[in-house]
């Protein structure tokens, strides 16, 4: 029964520095930040910049393309 208990204590403890690691790694923050901060950026702005980006870029080589003369295509 005792070995039992350990295991699970071992679990749990486990999953919860497992956790905290995993969401920091998530947020590209140094692995025992603390996880929760408001001074980082969350995830899903992060996101938002870099599809930004690449629609800008997009329409750039759009442009770029349809701008082309005929001949060179």
């Amino acid at each position: 029964m005792a070995a039992l208990k350990k295991l699970i204590t071992g679990l749990v403890i486990g999953l919860l520095v497992g956790l905290w690691i995993g969401v920091n790694i998530g947020k590209g923050q140094p692995i025992w930040a603390y996880p929760f901060s408001e001074e980082q950026k969350i995830l899903t702005e992060k996101a938002k910049e870099k599809a930004d980006t690449a629609t800008k870029d997009v329409k750039k080589a759009l442009r770029e393309k349809l701008e082309e003369p005929e001949e060179q295509k």
